[in-house]
């Protein structure tokens, strides 16, 4: 089997202005960080609550115990209920039992529209519809990170205007998703941005990476576990 065949959940840790942001903490997060080799995160950035993207939340406790600090976790304003009651027992008031530990995690709620600084740099948030819910990729500089979306609306569009990397989520060639890209879409939408390179993401097990290295165009190259990028 082709090691780049073995995927899991999807998310990214950007080496940005001296800094670490981690984006999403899906379940693999612990193994994912530790076959990197990350030692220090600075920021996390949630994209949307839903399980996939979220439930490796926990084992961000680590880093916190290390650093002595809480560790800042943004995220839409619209989303911050949903992920305190997923994990109550990390956000209640009452202190830990002497001996054990919890994430020390500090929400941060964003209008899903303004800019943000953040590890050195302006983040910017970018909204995208996936199903009944917003989903909010970022744009970081000349990278724009863009993850389970349907469509692209104007105003993400605009804010993806000029960037020269583009993550894109896709699922599998053919059949259509309510509420994600096929890989078709995920061209199209690709053609639409103009990136120098889209980096395509988030793909089922239902698209092999050799064959998606023969079929899609030269300026969109599919991602894989591992994968470093140079922005």
């Amino acid at each position: 089997m082709d090691p780049r065949d073995r995927r899991t959940r999807s998310g990214a840790l950007l080496e940005i202005g001296g800094g670490t942001l981690l984006i999403d903490a899906p379940p693999e997060l612990r193994l994912q960080l530790l076959g990197a080799g990350v030692a220090r995160l600075d920021a996390v950035w949630i994209t949307h609550p839903h399980a996939d993207h979220l439930h490796g939340l926990d084992d961000l406790r680590i880093f916190s115990v290390r650093s002595g600090r809480d560790l800042d976790v943004h995220l839409a304003a619209e989303h911050l209920d949903e992920v305190r009651d997923r994990f109550l027992y990390a956000f209640e008031d009452a202190p830990a039992i002497p001996g054990t530990s919890r994430p020390r995690l500090r929400l941060r709620g964003h209008d899903g529209a303004s800019p943000i600084p953040m590890v050195g740099e302006s983040v910017t948030p970018l909204p995208v519809p996936h199903g009944p819910m917003t989903v909010f990729g970022l744009r970081v500089g000349s990278l724009g990170y863009v993850t389970d979306g349907k469509q692209l609306t104007p105003r993400t569009l605009e804010g993806l205007r000029g960037v020269e990397t583009l993550v894109l989520s896709a699922l599998w060639w053919g059949d259509p998703h309510p509420t994600h890209f096929n890989i078709e879409e995920a061209i199209e939408a690709a053609r639409v941005v103009g990136a120098r390179r889209t980096w395509l993401t988030h793909l089922t097990h239902r698209a092999s990476h050799a064959d998606l290295e023969r079929r899609l165009p030269p300026d969109v190259r599919p991602a894989h576990d591992g994968l470093t990028v140079q922005l």
